[in-house]
């Protein structure tokens, strides 16, 4: 699953050009990155929304750029991803420039299937050069491969690359920099059907090739965990597990890094006498900034799960097993990839509706991938259930907070597919679903190196947002909580005794511009149990769900700067029918996990459903449906909840 949630519209110019051609699962990917060097940047496609990725490589004073495409089994396109990878192979097409070299990546274990593609890419006419991979599983399955004699045989370079093999790898590098010089095959593929199939039969003779032997390690895992039941059953417990592992190995990490919040802000009191830059540093920055940093433990764990999840290719067979349960949606497999990619953000989980073949099936499940639960909801998730369940609380041998966080997980992709399901019905008058073809590698072991990078990209991207947007909103929302300002004389006037810290912030923050604005749209959440700090919460969140656990975090920090959970555990309401009594009851503190749960509270995804609708219609329609939709369950959750406790 890839981490960029914001293409660029900038591609690397003035350098030779190579595109990385493969289908799914082939390690072009891999490839890519390790010829980049992860040196990589994102743009789209002139025209379309389809996400570039690129990198640069320089070799003996060469300065190349390596494009990865997406991946694809034909060059007869169903998907706009695929129809961008034919496009950019046409040198007659306007618009995308075609490059100077491809470099097409075969599977070596299923080496018939992938020389289907490569007599596609050799028509094109373009210089090819072929890149075996997982020749080292060849080997230990028992097939063969004569390298030399199907380079002969093609007409075009082949090397075959080991994953880790420096040497292989550099054999590759040292072609890239003069791809004109490659050789090419006196005539291409013939185009007619037959003729083809017996060209890649012949080629296999040439090259001695031997069929592997079906992999018995993943065949028979394959009858555990492909089985309808037991599949199932295993992966609702490997779901399961996720969960209960956030907590019982990140609250530890999270403590330590809630003390040095703590113990920053003690520093800050200490030695900081301004009170005004002391409420600035203590409230909106280590307050707001740091109660949303607290959670990058949680953050990191879980996408170190599902890149150990992805790297030793159970994913796909999580996809091969949702196929079924999204059939009854009206949508495929594919669709429960994109809905997966949901579970990082929901940007590139929009995006990755380009891999579907039917318009369909992309607004459905466009419209459905919000309602999954992403990352930023995370923070919000551990922040609330905190409050509603104490740390130890256990239901059997299983810990309560897990058991909640696995609930709204599960719920959210029910809806998610639910809502998929009702828009696919009102749109598609019964279309019949197209063919899904899914690629099931052997399991392998994860590579370190690949898991760390995919969680370091994460992470850097959590961080980047909240040195970004967090940040912004919440110095904004410092200055709407502490103005207009008062004096010691205005305090002393309204009865607050200004040397008491605690007494004064409540007085500035329950009299400021924020409080105005609160207690206006106050009417609105009041039957959901919410008071006007946690309505600004709420608005605010529009911008990142991360800044609701900011808002809180700064409203907890000015009340007392010692122990803001405390704080927030003991926040009552401050006017109404409920003057006094406790804020974030269960009731309430339920209607907030599930209004999260359902609100589309993120202008980004607003802004990617834009560009991949064309019109504005969709993203309102999606906003106005979440809302409505969190409003009433939230409701709902708040009136049976209260009636039970």
């Amino acid at each position: 699953m890839s981490s960029h949630c914001g293409p660029t519209n900038q591609t690397v110019t003035g350098s030779a050009r190579l595109a990385l051609v493969g289908s799914p699962n082939s390690g072009k990917t891999t490839l890519f990155n390790a010829l980049t060097g992860l040196r990589t940047k994102t743009g789209n496609y002139p025209g379309v929304t389809v996400a570039r990725f690129e990198g640069k490589v320089r070799l003996d004073g060469h300065d190349l750029v390596v494009e990865d495409l997406p991946g694809t089994y034909s060059l007869d396109p169903i998907s706009p991803d695929e129809q961008v990878v034919a496009d950019v192979l046409d040198p007659e097409h306007d618009g995308i420039s075609t490059p100077d070299g491809i470099l097409v990546t075969l599977d070596a274990t299923a080496l018939r299937r992938s020389l289907g593609l490569l007599t596609q890419v050799l028509r094109t006419r373009l210089p090819v050069c072929v890149v075996l991979t997982f020749s080292d599983e060849l080997a230990r399955r028992g097939g063969s491969l004569d390298v030399d004699a199907l380079q002969r045989a093609l007409g075009v370079p082949v090397v075959a690359v080991t994953s880790g093999s420096r040497t292989d790898l550099g054999r590759l590098r040292r072609l890239l920099p003069d791809a004109a010089s490659w050789q090419r095959p006196v005539l291409p593929p013939p185009t007619d059907r037959a003729q083809a199939q017996a060209w890649v039969e012949s080629l296999l003779d040439s090259a001695h090739y031997r069929v592997p032997h079906a992999d018995r390690r993943t065949r028979r895992i394959d009858a555990v965990l492909l089985h309808p039941l037991w599949g199932t059953l295993i992966f609702f417990a490997t779901m399961f597990a996720f969960f209960q592992i956030i907590f019982t190995v990140a609250t530890p990490l999270q403590d330590g890094v809630q003390a040095f919040f703590t113990w920053l802000g003690n520093l800050v009191t200490g030695h900081v006498h301004n009170p005004l830059l002391s409420g600035f540093l203590g409230n909106a920055l280590i307050g707001g900034v740091g109660s949303v940093l607290v959670f990058l433990p949680q953050i990191a764990l879980l996408f170190v799960m599902i890149s150990l999840l992805e790297g030793s290719g159970y994913l796909s067979r999580a996809a091969f097993l949702m196929d079924r349960l999204m059939a009854k949606a009206g949508l495929e497999g594919r669709a429960f990839v994109a809905l997966l990619s949901s579970l990082a953000c929901a940007i590139p989980g929009i995006m990755a509706t380009r891999a579907l073949p039917s318009a369909r099936d992309r607004f459905a499940t466009m419209m459905g991938a919000p309602l999954m639960t992403c990352s930023a909801r995370l923070t919000v998730y551990v922040l609330l259930i905190g409050l509603l369940v104490s740390p130890g609380t256990r239901l059997g041998p299983f810990g309560a907070q897990g058991l909640v966080m696995f609930a709204l997980y599960l719920f959210g992709a029910l809806s998610a597919m639910g809502t998929a399901w009702v828009f696919k019905r009102f749109s598609s008058r019964g279309a019949a679903l197209l063919p899904f073809y899914m690629e099931m590698p052997s399991y392998r072991l994860p590579k370190l190196r690949t898991v760390a990078v995919s969680v370091w990209d994460s992470c850097k991207g959590f961080l980047r947002k909240v040195g970004r947007i967090i940040l912004l909103v919440t110095v904004v929302l410092w200055l709407l909580l502490n103005l207009p300002l008062r004096s010691d004389a205005q305090l002393t006037a309204a009865g607050v005794d200004p040397g008491n810290h605690a007494a004064a912030s409540a007085y500035v923050i329950d009299h400021s511009y924020a409080a105005t604005v609160g207690h206006a749209v106050e009417p609105v959440f009041a039957p959901l149990g919410f008071d006007w700090r946690v309505d600004i919460g709420v608005l605010a969140s529009l911008s990142a769900r991360e800044v609701f656990v900011a808002t809180l975090g700064q409203v907890a920090a000015a009340e007392n700067p010692d122990e803001p959970t405390k704080a927030l555990r003991d926040m009552t309401y401050t006017d109404g029918p409920h003057q006094g009594q406790r804020l974030f009851t269960p009731a309430t503190t339920a209607a907030l996990l599930v209004f999260f749960l359902y609100a589309l509270q993120c202008m980004s995804t607003i802004g990617v459903m834009r560009r991949e609708t064309g019109t504005w219609k969709w993203p309102a329609v999606a906003f106005g449906y979440m809302f409505a939709l969190a409003w009433i369950m939230a409701f709902l959750t708040h009136t049976v909840v209260a009636a039970l406790t």
